[in-house]
């Protein structure tokens, strides 16, 4: 008998869920993933804009016209391919509370993944680090109850998606370069008025 494809994604999240019975041990873990490792998502943006770096400023602004647009996607298909939480439907171990709202696809997987693939655009080491981060939120998202595969799968997708597509408008397109370009340089030019960057003297560079 052919399985459905809801079938075999309610059966994939049994086997994760599953296990925060078997291996309790983790579930902790998985708590401080699904809650709050999205947060460093957020101070590593931070952090990269201000290292002062014109490529890691072009990067976080990559990032964050790629979330809008990922998001903005996810709303529409949210609204309009409208699925209950795992929770609503099934019987569950929830390790986390949540509010019963859509589950596909998830908004978790979808800000942490349209993230690492922005930076691994351009920082392909730390960009696979930041993927690894945005895989395991998108695991302890289903290993604690409030989304399906299904869900973290579709938001890892158009995470990426979105973050390749504004990769290349911001890098193959001159007038959307220059555009990008100037925005940054304005904002420079406010930001030494009221924080001056350090200049490395060529002696200090020698010695």
């Amino acid at each position: 008998m052919k399985m459905s494809f809801a079938q075999l994604d309610y059966q994939l999240f049994q086997m994760v869920n599953g296990l925060g019975r078997t291996m309790d041990v983790l579930n902790p873990v998985m708590r401080m993933f699904a809650s709050y490792a999205e947060y460093v998502f957020y101070i590593g943006i931070v952090i990269y804009w201000f290292t002062r770096h014109r490529i890691q400023r072009q990067m976080v602004v990559q990032s964050l016209v790629s979330a809008c647009v990922a998001f903005a996607c996810s709303g529409i298909i949210g609204h309009f391919f409208y699925r209950d939480r795992p929770f609503v439907t099934h019987a569950v171990l929830q390790l986390i509370e949540h509010p019963a709202n859509a589950s596909f696809p998830s908004d978790h997987a979808t800000g942490a993944f349209v993230i690492a693939a922005s930076i691994w655009s351009f920082r392909r080491k730390e960009g696979l680090v930041w993927l690894v981060l945005a895989a395991c939120i998108a695991v302890s998202r289903v290993w604690t109850g409030v989304h399906y595969p299904s869900d973290v799968l579709a938001g890892a997708v158009l995470g990426i998606a979105a973050a390749a597509v504004v990769h290349q408008l911001l890098t193959r397109v001159p007038k959307v370069q220059n555009m990008l370009f100037q925005v940054i340089h304005w904002y420079e030019v406010v930001e030494n008025k009221v924080w001056k960057k350090k200049l490395v003297s060529e002696y200090s560079t020698k010695l």
